[in-house]
C-alpha cells in the first residue's frame, strides 16, 4: 500500500506533537466502553414508532468518558457521552451508587454530567418515567444495565489513566450538516433576535483536544457540534450510533490508523491465486465456543483506556435535522406545505431527505464524514491552550412551579410537565402517525376524549400551558407510576474559559426557557463569586421498584432438526467473476437463536477475517460502519437466522477473506448459557 508522505508527516505531528507547544496544567483522562444494548426485539428510544423494535446492529453504541481535575486534590469532574437518545434520570442514580463504591464522594451528582447523543436507533426501555417507556412496553433491565455498565466502566478507565497533561480547544463553523426543520417557526422569533444570528440554525462545533504532559500524544478529542441523530429514519431496525456515533468511529480509526482494513495482506498475490485459495476453504460449520471468545475477534480491542478517545457530543440541537436536502412529500415529490410539514394535509407524507437519499446508511455515513472531517481540522489546527479553574455547579429544581422574574417586573410561572399536538405531529426526522399537523393549535373531540380518559388535565394546567393546547398533562399523570419528572438537575462545568451547561426541556410551559436562563445565572453568579451552593433542592425519585417490565423474555430457542447453531442456511454467493469487487456488499446467512442471551459486550456478533498466511485475523467486526448484523429479517422461518452483509470498503486489501458468527443460546431445562461460533466459506476480494 502507497503511503502519501505529506500525510504520513502530517498524522506523525498529530499523534507526537512538539513537547515546548504546551505545558501541562491539568489532571486528564479518557474512557471508553461497549453500551450496546439487546439487538433483537426491543423498542427503540427516539421515534416512538411501535413498529420499530431492534432486529440487528449496524454498529455498536459506547459510552466515552473524560476526566479533568486542576491537582490530584484538587476539584475535579467527569463528562460522559452516551450513544443514546437521552440520559436518564435513573441511569444516573445507579451509576452514582456504583461510584460510590468504588471512590467514595471522589465523583458524584455534582461533578459527573451524562449527555445523550441523541440516536434514535438505540434500545429503549432504560428510562423511569412512563411517557419514555409507553412504546418499550415498559423497563427493560438488559438495555439499562448495558448503559449503566458502560458509563460506570468508561469513568473508571478515564480515572485509571489520569495523568498531567494539557487541553486545548478550537471553534469553527461546519455548515452542511444541519437544516432547521421548521423554519416557519424559527420565523416567530422576534425579528431583533433573528437578526443577531446569520442562519436559523447554530453551526459552531467546538473541540477539545486532550494531550499527555509527558509523552506529548493525543489522547482524546471531544467535539460539540447541534444536529440530530435522526440521519436513520423510523423504519431503521439496526442498532446505530447514528451521524455522530458514526464520526466517533472515523475519527478514532482515522487517528489510531490500528485496524487491519488499513493494512496490506496478501497483496503480492494476483487475483488468480487468491481465488484458487479461496475455493479450497469451506464453512466450518457451528462450533462451540467460551463466553468472552468474541472479545478476541475485535478489531478495536479495549485495552483499559489507553487507545485514543473521539467522541461527538450533542448541543444545543433543538430543531436541527441532519436532513440537509430538506422535507418532501413522497406521493408527488414536491416540497412539503412549509407551514405546516405535510402534504395535502397529511404529515405521514411529508418526510426529511438526508444527502445520500434514498440510502439512510449513505446519508448517516455522508453526515458523519462532514463532523469527522470539520473536527480532524480543528483537531490539526488547535493551539489555544485552556488554563484557569475547574469549577462546577449542579442543583435540582422542582420544575413544575418555579417562580420566573419576566421584563416589566412581571412574573409567572412554570407548569407541570405537558405534551401538545405538536409532539403527536412528529417531525419531518419522524412523522407521527396520529393525524396532527406540526402547528396545530387546537385537538379534536376525539383525542380530547381519548385524553380525558388516561387524564383530565386541570383548569390550571390548561391555563399554565397556554397559549399550547394540553394533549396529555403528563405533569399530572401518576398511574401506575410518574408519567414525567418534576424534579429536574441542571449543571455547570468549568475548565477556565469553557462552560459547559447540562439542561434541555420544553415540558414546563411558555416560561420554561425563561426559567432556564434565571436559574443558570444563578448558579453561574455562585460559581463567579467562588460561593457554595448550600440548598441542593429536592432529589429527584429512584421509581426502580415500580417499574413495569411487560416485554417477556425469550423462552429458549432450537435449531432445526440435523442443524448447530453457527452452520449456514446461506453460504457467500460468489459472483461468475469469482471475486468480489470494492463497492460490492457479499452476504452469508447462519442459523443463530436470539442475540437477546447475551449482549456480547466489548465482544462482536459478526466479523470479517481476512487469511493471512495460514492464521485467520479479523479485519472488520459488528462496531464497523461497513459490516452489518441482522437477526430474524425477512425471516419465514420460525428458527432464528443470523444474517451478514458486508460493504466492501474502498481501503481494503487485496485478499482472501470469510465471515465469522458469534452468538448463545439458553437451555431452558437446566437454564445455562451456551455459546457458538461458525465461519462461512472463503471468498477472494480484489
Amino acid at each position: 500500500m502507497h503511503q502519501n508522505p505529506f500525510i504520513f508527516l502530517l498524522f506523525t505531528l498529530l499523534i507526537y506533537p512538539l513537547p515546548s507547544l504546551a505545558t501541562a496544567d491539568y489532571l486528564i483522562g479518557v474512557g471508553s466502553y461497549d453500551s450496546t444494548g439487546p439487538a433483537a426485539g426491543v423498542n427503540m428510544m427516539g421515534y416512538a414508532n411501535l413498529d420499530q423494535s431492534t432486529a440487528g446492529i449496524h454498529f455498536r453504541l459506547r459510552a466515552r468518558a473524560f476526566i479533568v481535575a486542576e491537582s490530584l486534590d484538587g476539584p475535579r469532574f467527569a463528562f460522559v457521552n452516551l450513544d443514546a437518545g437521552m440520559a436518564s434520570q435513573l441511569v444516573t442514580i445507579k451509576v452514582l451508587e456504583r461510584l460510590s463504591k468504588r471512590f467514595g464522594k471522589l465523583y458524584n451528582e455534582d461533578n459527573v454530567a451524562i449527555s445523550g447523543t441523541h440516536t434514535h436507533a438505540g434500545p429503549g426501555g432504560y428510562l423511569q418515567y412512563v411517557v419514555y417507556s409507553v412504546t418499550s412496553l415498559g423497563f427493560i433491565p438488559q438495555s439499562f444495565d448495558a448503559i449503566v455498565t458502560a458509563i460506570e466502566m468508561s469513568i473508571l478507565q478515564a480515572h485509571q489513566t489520569l495523568k498531567s497533561g494539557s487541553i486545548f480547544i478550537n471553534t469553527g463553523d461546519l455548515d452542511n450538516a444541519g437544516v432547521n426543520r421548521s423554519p416557519s417557526a424559527y420565523l416567530f422569533n422576534p425579528l431583533d433576535e433573528r437578526d443577531r444570528y446569520p442562519r436559523d440554525v447554530d453551526t459552531l462545533m467546538t473541540l477539545l483536544k486532550f494531550v499527555d504532559g509527558e509523552s506529548g500524544r493525543s489522547i482524546g478529542a471531544f467535539t460539540w457540534f447541534a444536529t440530530h441523530g435522526t440521519s436513520m429514519s423510523k423504519d431503521n431496525k439496526l442498532i446505530s450510533g447514528d451521524n455522530k456515533g458514526a464520526a466517533a468511529r472515523f475519527f478514532e480509526d482515522w487517528f489510531t490508523s490500528s485496524s487491519t482494513n488499513t493494512t496490506s495482506f496478501n497483496a503480492q498475490d494476483n487475483i488468480g491465486v487468491l481465488i484458487e485459495k479461496a475455493e479450497t476453504i469451506k464453512a466450518t460449520g457451528g462450533q462451540p465456543c467460551g463466553p468472552t471468545s468474541s472479545q478476541g475477534f475485535k478489531v478495536r480491542r479495549n485495552d483499559g483506556g489507553s487507545r485514543f478517545v473521539g467522541a461527538f457530543c450533542q448541543s444545543n440541537v433543538g430543531d436541527v435535522s441532519p436532513n440537509v436536502l430538506g422535507a418532501f412529500c413522497t406521493d408527488t415529490g414536491l416540497p412539503c406545505d412549509f407551514n405546516h410539514s405535510s402534504c395535502n394535509g397529511n404529515d405521514q407524507l411529508c418526510v426529511g431527505r438526508g444527502p445520500g437519499y434514498p440510502d439512510e446508511v449513505k446519508s448517516t455515513k455522508i453526515i458523519g464524514e462532514r463532523q469527522f472531517q470539520k473536527a480532524a481540522e480543528l483537531f490539526t489546527s488547535a493551539k489555544e491552550q485552556l488554563t484557569g479553574k475547574v469549577d462546577y455547579r449542579h442543583v435540582y429544581l422542582n420544575f413544575t412551579n418555579i417562580e420566573v422574574k419576566l421584563a416589566g417586573n412581571r412574573t409567572a410561572k412554570t407548569c407541570p410537565a405537558a405534551l401538545g399536538p405538536g409532539f403527536a405531529a412528529g417531525t419531518t426526522d419522524g412523522p407521527g402517525a396520529f393525524g396532527f399537523q406540526q402547528g396545530d393549535k387546537k385537538i379534536n373531540e376525539f383525542w380530547k376524549r381519548v385524553r380525558d380518559f388516561l387524564k383530565k388535565p386541570s383548569d390550571y394546567q390548561v391555563n399554565c400551558q397556554k397559549p399550547k393546547p394540553v394533549l396529555l398533562s403528563t405533569g399530572e399523570m401518576f398511574f401506575p407510576y410518574a408519567w414525567a419528572p418534576a424534579i429536574v438537575p441542571i449543571q455547570i462545568m468549568r475548565i477556565g474559559k469553557l462552560v459547559i451547561l447540562s439542561a434541555a426541556s420544553t415540558l414546563y410551559g411558555p416560561h420554561t426557557l425563561s426559567a432556564y436562563i434565571q436559574e443558570f445565572n444563578k448558579l453561574a453568579e455562585s460559581m463567579a463569586k467562588g460561593r457554595k451552593i448550600v440548598d441542593k433542592g429536592p432529589s429527584p425519585p429512584d421509581l426502580s421498584s415500580f417499574q413495569l417490565k411487560l416485554l417477556p423474555d425469550p423462552s429458549g430457542d432450537s435449531p432445526p432438526p440435523g442443524v448447530k447453531f453457527g452452520d449456514m442456511k446461506h453460504d457467500v454467493s460468489i459472483p461468475k467473476s469469482g471475486f468480489f469487487h470494492k463497492g460490492d456488499k457479499p452476504s452469508a446467512v447462519f442459523w443463530s437463536p436470539n442475540p437477546r442471551y447475551d449482549l456480547l459486550t466489548e465482544g462482536t456478533y459478526a466479523v470479517v477475517e481476512v487469511l493471512q498466511g495460514k492464521r485467520w485475523i479479523p479485519a472488520y467486526d459488528d462496531d464497523d460502519f461497513s459490516l452489518s448484523f441482522k437477526w430474524n429479517v425477512e425471516n419465514d422461518s420460525s428458527y432464528g437466522l443470523a444474517s451478514l452483509e458486508w460493504e466492501v470498503p474502498d481501503s481494503v486489501s487485496n485478499g482472501v477473506y470469510r465471515f465469522g458468527h458469534f452468538g448463545s443460546s439458553k437451555n431452558t431445562i437446566v437454564s445455562t448459557t451456551q455459546y457458538f461460533t461458525g465461519a462461512s466459506s472463503a471468498f477472494a476480494v480484489s
